[in-house]
């Protein structure tokens, strides 16, 4: 069961506190924004390489795509102001990573094919936290949602694989390619993806993206559904998704690191989370932790003895 701490939204539209399931104003506003910017990169960049407008491949990857988001960037200016111009923009920029990713894996030589699908899946995994939070409980919803100014060591963790990715593809080319074992990676982060969108969903007005400090009154211990399974599903599905990544690239350093952060970090925050949720249900919590495990390895949470 994952709690969290509750910020008022950046957004003013009356549509963001509806109840229940449903996508409000900036939640439908993101998605225009993302899936416009993605197909006005996509299809012109596509159609100057399949003709031949741009003879070197890499120009029309990266200096195309870079002109039409300026020009993107300089109409939403034009058109919002305020929270509005904060929603679209962050999510036009991650329609852009997200198509100039897809076009690095149809038209980038092989050795970089592997960096657009990371590509995506980051791309897709920011933009679609934003985009589940607007759905499952949209009065929570704030630009931090979109998780790109994490913390400065989610910043220096995503350097640090690019990084090792170029120096070993310059190094030691062929390893980047070894048996197809970075498929493994890309089923790991659609799985983990696919866990802790399921996890935000059932949760519902339940989940935030911070942790707890007093129950809030529609905050509701959640044990069906996923739940059933894990009193953490959105951290396993994390956990696992932020390793897969790393399997995806082929950085055997990273793949340790990122194992070995990342549950440290779930370590830390589920035994902080569990003191709170011992708090707001007390023996109803202690009995769901005796039948329901965390679902992240040796990781057992705040324990009552």
């Amino acid at each position: 069961m994952c709690a969290n701490n509750q910020r008022p939204p950046t957004a003013s539209s009356s549509n963001s506190s509806g109840s229940g399931y449903g996508l409000c104003y900036e939640g439908r506003l993101s998605l225009n924004c993302f899936l416009a910017t993605s197909l006005l990169i996509l299809v012109p960049s596509v159609l100057q390489i399949h003709y031949g407008i741009v003879p070197n491949v890499w120009g029309a990857v990266l200096w195309g795509p870079v002109l039409y988001y300026a020009l993107i960037n300089m109409i939403i200016r034009f058109l919002l102001r305020n929270s509005d111009y904060q929603v679209a923009i962050r999510a036009s920029f991650l329609g852009f990573a997200e198509a100039v990713s897809i076009l690095v894996i149809c038209f980038a030589p092989q050795p970089w094919q592997q960096f657009g699908v990371y590509g995506c899946f980051m791309a897709f995994f920011h933009y679609s936290e934003f985009l589940v939070i607007a759905w499952a409980n949209p009065r929570t919803l704030t630009i931090d949602s979109f998780m790109l100014n994490h913390s400065v060591h989610y910043g220096l963790a995503a350097a640090a694989s690019w990084i090792e990715f170029v120096l070993e593809l310059f190094f030691l080319p062929e390893f980047k390619r070894y048996a197809y074992i970075w498929l493994v990676g890309v089923a790991i982060c659609i799985i983990g993806e696919l866990i802790r969108k399921t996890a935000i969903i059932t949760a519902g007005r339940s989940f935030t993206h911070l942790v707890q400090d007093e129950k809030q009154s529609d905050h509701k211990l959640i044990t069906h559904g996923i739940y059933a399974y894990s009193r953490h599903p959105s951290y396993v599905g994390w956990f696992w998704w932020s390793i897969g990544t790393q399997i995806v690239l082929m950085n055997p350093i990273c793949v340790c690191l990122y194992a070995l952060v990342s549950w440290l970090f779930f370590h830390d925050r589920i035994y902080v989370e569990e003191y709170s949720l011992l708090n707001f249900f007390q023996s109803d919590y202690v009995r769901y932790q005796k039948r329901v495990p965390t679902g992240l390895p040796f990781i057992k949470g705040y324990l009552i003895e």
